[in-house]
C-alpha cells in the first residue's frame, strides 16, 4: 500500500491551502472530503454574502476577483473550482473517514467508507458545518424543523418561526419576510447578535421596531406541535400558530471523531483540541488540526481569513522533522 506523506480529511478552503502548500514542498498527498469540493460552503444558503472582503478568502495566491466589494456563495464556489483547475489537486471526493489510528510503526491508517490509506502525517481540516446544535425540546423532532435554512422560497406566505439571532438567522428572517412569510423571531438574549453583519444589523432591527417582524427577546420554545409552537417569553407562555421553525442555533464539530483520534478536549465547556499553536499538531505526533475545527465549541474564532495561515504552519513542520 502506498504511504503518503500527509492525507488531508476535509475539501474545504482551509484543506485546498494545506493541499496546496504541500505540492509546494513536494509531499505525496491526498484529500479526502466526503461530499463535494468546499462541501460547507456548497451547503449555505444559496443568497448568504461572507462577511470578509474577496482578498481575504484567497488562497494559493491566486486573485479571487469580484464585483462587488463582498462575495457572495457563488462566486467563493466558483473561485474554490477554479483553484482546484489550476493545482489539479489529489482528492477524492465523496468519500467519507471513518477512522484514523496511529499505528506502532508511527504510521496513520486512514479507513474511509471506501477504502483504506496509510500516511505519515494526517491534517483534520472538518469544519465545524455537520452537526446542528438542537434545542433538545419537545417536537424538535417534526418534518417542519429545520437545522438549514436554504432559500425562502418554500417559506413564502406561511408562518415561519426562526430561533436565533446570529447571522444566518437574521438573514433567512430577513428574506423569508421580503418573500412574503409571516416571520417571528425567538432570541434568547436581549438583543441581535453583536456580531451579526454591520450593514445588515439595522435592517432587521428596523424590521422588527416597526413590527414588520414579530421577535420574543429573553425567551426560548418550549414546545413545537404540527400547527403551532409554545414559547416561553418573560411575560409567561405564548402559544402562535406555525408551519415552519428554523432552529438555526449554530452548529458543531464531531468531537468524537476527534476523541477516537485520541486528540484531548479541553475539560470545560468549549471542549477545545489540545494542540500546539505554532505547528497545529496534536498530542497525537503527527496528527494536525487545521481551520474551525480548532476551536471546538467557540466556532466563531476561526475563519477562513485567519485560518489559512494554519497550512503553511503545518507543513512547514512537516518538512523540517
Amino acid at each position: 500500500m502506498t504511504e503518503y506523506d500527509l492525507i488531508i480529511v476535509g475539501g474545504g478552503p482551509i484543506g485546498l491551502a494545506c493541499a496546496i502548500e504541500a505540492q509546494k514542498k513536494n509531499l505525496s498527498y491526498l484529500i479526502i472530503e466526503k461530499g463535494a469540493i468546499v462541501n460547507s460552503i456548497f451547503n449555505y444558503p444559496l443568497y448568504m454574502t461572507f462577511f470578509s472582503t474577496a482578498e481575504r478568502l484567497e488562497i494559493g495566491d491566486i486573485p479571487f476577483n469580484c464585483l462587488a466589494p463582498k462575495p457572495g456563495r457563488q462566486e467563493a464556489l466558483e473561485y474554490y473550482r477554479n483553484i482546484h483547475r489550476y493545482f489539479n489537486f489529489s482528492i477524492h471526493l465523496f468519500e467519507k473517514v471513518i477512522s484514523v489510528q496511529k499505528q506502532q510503526n508511527s504510521s496513520f491508517t486512514i479507513v474511509s467508507d471506501k477504502n483504506s490509506y496509510q500516511a505519515k502525517n494526517v491534517v483534520i481540516a472538518t469544519g465545524f458545518y455537520d452537526i446542528p446544535i438542537e434545542m433538545k425540546v419537545k417536537g424538535e423532532e417534526l418534518s417542519k424543523v429545520r437545522h438549514y435554512y436554504k432559500e425562502a422560497h418554500e417559506y413564502a406566505f406561511r408562518n415561519v418561526l426562526i430561533v436565533g439571532a446570529n447571522n444566518s438567522s437574521v438573514d433567512a428572517a430577513l428574506e423569508c419576510w421580503r418573500k412574503g412569510a409571516n416571520v417571528t423571531m425567538v432570541i434568547r438574549k436581549n438583543e441581535i447578535n453583536s456580531r451579526v453583519k454591520y450593514w445588515v444589523k439595522p435592517d432587521i432591527e428596523n424590521r422588527i421596531a416597526e413590527g414588520s417582524i414579530t421577535a420574543y427577546f429573553e425567551s426560548n420554545i418550549s414546545e413545537i406541535r404540527e400547527n403551532e409552537v409554545e414559547i416561553e417569553t418573560p411575560n409567561g407562555k405564548v402559544t402562535i400558530e406555525n408551519d415552519f421553525v428554523l432552529a438555526l442555533t449554530g452548529y458543531k464539530p464531531d468531537l468524537t471523531f476527534l476523541e477516537k483520534m485520541g486528540i484531548q478536549l479541553s475539560e470545560d465547556e468549549l471542549k477545545i483540541p489540545i494542540y500546539h499553536p505554532e505547528t497545529m499538531e496534536t498530542n497525537v505526533e503527527g496528527l494536525f488540526l487545521a481551520g474551525v475545527v480548532c476551536g471546538g465549541m467557540q466556532t466563531h474564532k476561526w475563519f477562513i481569513e485567519n485560518s489559512r495561515v494554519h497550512a503553511a504552519m503545518i507543513v512547514d513542520h512537516i518538512t523540517s522533522k
